[in-house]
């Protein structure tokens, strides 16, 4: 009988050590899945930070395109670095043709993405005014504050307000978006939409 009791509590104590090896176990293994949880949470927000971030250096180091047209030695679609100017454009297009009109352009302007540059020839921009005197058009996209104040009722505020327009919105599409422009009305807008191109 004394066997017996022995056996007894060496099988009792047997089950209870194997109960508790099972429950270090089964703690033991939730453990690891919330460590390994929390741990790939920051891997999955640092890598979309990171893609983030490598789109955003693409778009401000990004590239353009712009057709070039008129009098350049080579006319086409170039692919410029952001930021180019048009005398950048210029000089990967070959330079002007001799009959070029190169006061006509404002070389020193930033371009943008979709611009179409057209450089006139000499004599080919001037169209005839109301008083019957030839007039050079204004072209939007390229004068600067003083060349848009050569045009009637523009004023150095109106004109500062148009080249705020146009460095807000990328460029005009159309000679009809200056009366987008405030200050700009149809009476005013009357009178400049023939002296003025894009």
């Amino acid at each position: 009988m004394p066997n017996m009791n022995v056996l007894d509590r060496l099988s009792k104590g047997r089950f209870k050590v194997g109960l508790g090896a099972a429950s270090i176990l089964i703690l033991g293994a939730l453990i690891v899945a919330v460590l390994i949880g929390m741990l790939s949470q920051p891997k999955g927000t640092v890598s979309r930070i990171a893609v983030q971030s490598a789109v955003s250096t693409n778009k401000s180091t990004g590239e353009i395109y712009v057709h070039v047209a008129g009098e350049v030695i080579k006319p086409g679609i170039y692919r410029l670095r952001d930021g180019s100017r048009i005398i950048d454009l210029i000089s990967i297009a070959g330079g002007f043709t001799e009959l070029a009109d190169r006061a006509a352009l404002n070389l020193a302007q930033r371009l943008q993405d979709e611009d179409q540059l057209i450089v006139p020839k000499l004599g080919a921009s001037q169209v005839a005014g109301n008083s019957g005197n030839a007039q050079q058009k204004v072209n939007l996209n390229q004068a600067d504050a003083k060349s848009l104040e050569s045009l009637p009722h523009v004023g150095p505020s109106l004109a500062a307000r148009i080249v705020a327009w146009r460095e807000e919105h990328g460029r005009f599409r159309k000679v009809e978006d200056l009366l987008g422009v405030p200050g700009i009305g149809p009476k005013t807008f009357a009178d400049l939409k023939s002296l003025v191109t894009i």
